[in-house]
């Protein structure tokens, strides 16, 4: 059975996620706008960042990696993402928590080593039978996850793709409806899709921006949408891997779990090797994302400071809330938690507590990319209440207030009342001392 079927097909999805907004780090000759490519505010980080990326490019920041040091919800992931997007749309961008690696699966140096060849990607250019239009339509089907009833999770995934000459319709199945929603694609954006194996690439946009998220104009492509073209599309380290080491070049690509010997993985970069030298490929490094890492202990910090000194190695971020604590392991106090010898290596950027005004603003781009209608009036009194409490909690009120509203216009007595349901961290820890203060 082909990956992809031809089909009719109606209505469109909505992409929603924490980050889907941020399109690049929003500067201009190296100043930072105070809105642009959906960030906000944090001028002297977004700059900062800037510079990192220049860095980048010129090849000048090898061995090195970035810290970003501020409080929870002060844009330390946005400007993560958006130095992997200044860096190229399809740039892997790979995320996890400090306190992912203690995993009762791999041990720990295994799950870096494989975080880390997932943020390196290779690109390759091939001629294959591809789908190549602007989509005209898109619409995600969901079903009940297998394992909790009260989750949604795609199914398979419906696209009508047109050119100046023509038009199709076309289904697949969910690896395909994933690639989608992990690469942000939406109704406008020209992409193809190779016909066998279902990989997607993501060429441009043909709609008018808005300026506020800005992508890649390209032209309405002409011709008939399956075609034979030079399809180029990215892949990484790990997936190479992963399939090396099963045996299945495209279908055990999503696997995960089982640890992977260092006589395969050498293997793979011999290929990789060869194949840029013939001009069939060329290496993506892209960024590794490691928040809340003061979690990581001494042994974690050792493995990523050779790493970072690797022929094969993704750009290194670091992110912490701590100031003065121990490192994990040991019983040496050290600034964020990361040993002095780490800490020579790494960038430094702070962020800054988000002023009401910026709050004001990533409400109204939360508000459009969450497509909920909200008043002026209920804007300013959730930009009060991020200013109060965190920007975390006033755009976390948006989607119970939307609700509470029947899916019309957000009043700010929708969100008066979402407020009263949903406690912020402060009136939590109040409630709790409260009651304890009555049963003692």
């Amino acid at each position: 059975m082909s990956v992809i079927e031809e089909v009719t097909a109606p209505r469109s999805f909505e992409r929603i996620g924490m980050h889907s907004h941020i399109k690049g780090l929003g500067l201009k000759d190296g100043k930072a706008e105070f809105i642009a490519d959906g960030m906000v505010g944090q001028v002297e980080a977004r700059e900062a960042a800037g510079i990192a990326v220049e860095l980048i490019k010129r090849g000048k920041l090898a061995g090195k990696g970035i810290l970003l040091v501020g409080p929870t919800g002060s844009g330390k992931t946005a400007i993560a993402m958006g130095i992997a997007r200044e860096l190229g749309e399809d740039v892997p961008f790979v995320q996890i928590a400090g306190s992912e690696i203690y995993s009762s699966e791999v041990n720990k140096t295994e799950f870096l080593k494989q975080a880390m060849r997932r943020a390196i990607g290779v690109r390759i250019s091939e001629e294959r039978k591809v789908y190549e239009g602007e989509i005209k339509r898109i619409e995600v089907n969901k079903t009940k996850h297998p394992f909790n009833p009260y989750v949604e999770v795609p199914e398979s995934v419906t696209i009508t793709l047109r050119t100046e000459d023509d038009e199709k319709t076309v289904r697949a199945g969910r690896e395909i409806a994933y690639q989608l929603m992990g690469m942000g694609v939406e109704e406008g954006d020209v992409i193809q899709i190779d016909a066998e194996t279902g990989r997607i690439s993501k060429i441009g946009t043909v709609k008018e921006e808005e300026g506020l998220f800005l992508k890649r104009k390209v032209n309405l492509p002409s011709g008939p949408v399956l075609k034979i073209k030079e399809f180029t599309y990215t892949v990484t380290l790990h997936d190479m891997d992963v399939a090396n080491a099963r045996g299945n070049i495209f279908g055990l690509l999503f696997s995960s779990g089982a640890e992977i010997s260092d006589e395969v993985r050498s293997r793979v970069d011999e290929t990789v090797k060869k194949w840029i030298e013939e001009g069939r490929a060329t290496l993506v490094p892209g960024v590794l994302f490691i928040d809340e890492c003061h979690m990581l202990d001494i042994e974690a910090f050792s493995f990523l400071a050779r790493a970072m000194e690797g022929e094969l190695a993704p750009i290194l971020i670091l992110a912490t809330n701590r100031g003065m604590t121990t490192i994990r392991g040991t019983d040496i106090k050290a600034p964020h938690g990361i040993p002095i010898d780490m800490l020579d290596r790494l960038l430094i950027i702070n962020t800054h507590p988000y002023r009401k005004e910026e709050v004001r603003e990533i409400v109204k781009i939360r508000a459009r990319e969450e497509n909920v209608e909200v008043s002026e009036e209920a804007v300013e009194y959730l930009a009060e209440l991020g200013e109060k409490t965190s920007l975390r909690y006033a755009v976390q009120l948006l989607s119970p207030a939307s609700i509470l509203a029947g899916g019309g216009k957000v009043e700010k007595e929708h969100v008066e009342r979402a407020k009263n349901y949903f406690a912020d961290i402060k009136r939590s820890i109040q409630f709790v001392e409260k009651l304890e203060g009555m049963l003692q």
